[in-house]
């Protein structure tokens, strides 16, 4: 994927290229950049995701010129172009609003309120600076065969709404969602890259395809799209590897989608894997911290 220019600081023009790049991404390996962004920039709005991403999309990590230099002790490199993206700036103002007194009389009384508004920003990628290393900020790292495979399993476990169950499955599939028992099913003994797949995958049918939400009713290549792209996001931030992800049917799903739609699909993407992101940090570092007290209770019990 060849990276946009979007140089402007005008709000309107930023909003252009945004509404023109929705539809650009559905093609497959930009969707991939975009979904990886996702993993990275979870906190990040579905817009700012995705003018990262269309401007260098190998960005790992942003921030303002200032930022960079103030928290961070690090400059931007000379000759180094900033990215554009799109940061709230409320003002206040001031308006005459309706008030009636205890006689049923009617006046004006001004009042000041916070409306929003938006405005154009520069950040820079840290590739784009130098300085002082950076705080170990990255997220957990899993690989195929780590010995904490069974705590991140189990934060995973945790971080689901539904029970889960592990059971032979026949047929083809890997594992489903049964929308009737609300619970998840995936396949036993299979790889551990493999099961948290299918599991996060699982997990994003149940958040958002449940009978309470509606979502149960969504049609299936919606609902697909929807469940392996949350899945690709939150492996991609976990380092789990997504090599083996394909979307063969994301550009014909896109085709039959208005912009609105499409645009609705991807923030819900964005939010829910930022929930499952968040749920399962949360409950890796708990559960890390857990088994290092544990540890540590068993070695001064030796000791003794």
């Amino acid at each position: 994927m060849t990276e946009a220019k979007v140089m402007t600081n005008n709000l309107d023009e930023i909003m252009k290229a945004l509404e023109s790049g929705v539809r650009d991404f559905m093609e497959t390996d930009a969707y991939k950049s975009y979904l990886r962004a996702v993993g990275k920039f979870h906190n990040y709005s579905m817009n700012n995701i995705l003018l990262i991403t269309m401007q260098k999309p190998e960005a790992t990590l942003v921030a303002g010129y200032n930022t960079w230099k103030k928290h961070f002790n690090r400059n931007v490199k000379r000759g180094e172009k900033g990215l554009k993206i799109i940061a709230p700036m409320p003002v206040s103002i001031e308006k005459e609003e309706d008030r009636t007194d205890q006689y049923g009389n009617t006046y004006k009384e001004k009042v000041t309120v916070t409306v929003p508004r938006f405005h154009a920003v520069t950040v820079f990628d840290v590739s784009q600076t130098e300085g002082d290393p950076l705080p170990n900020i990255d997220p957990v790292e899993l690989k195929d065969d780590v010995k904490d495979y069974g705590v991140f399993l189990k934060a995973v476990e945790q971080s689901s709404d539904v029970p889960i169950s592990y059971i032979d499955i026949e047929g083809s599939a890997r594992g489903y969602f049964h929308t009737v028992n609300n619970s998840i099913c995936v396949q036993k003994d299979m790889s551990e890259a493999q099961t948290l797949k299918t599991l996060i995958h699982e997990m994003a049918h149940s958040v958002l395809h449940n009978r309470d939400n509606g979502g149960a009713l969504m049609d299936p290549k919606t609902k697909e799209v929807q469940a392996e792209s949350v899945a690709f996001s939150v492996c991609s931030h976990f380092g789990i590897d997504t090599s083996d992800y394909t979307f063969p049917y994301v550009t014909a799903w896109a085709g039959d989608k208005d912009l609105k739609a499409l645009r609705g699909s991807m923030d819900t993407i964005k939010d829910t894997a930022s929930l499952l992101i968040h749920r399962i940090e949360d409950n890796y570092g708990e559960l890390t911290q857990e088994k290092s007290e544990t540890v540590q209770h068993t070695q001064k019990g030796a000791e003794r």
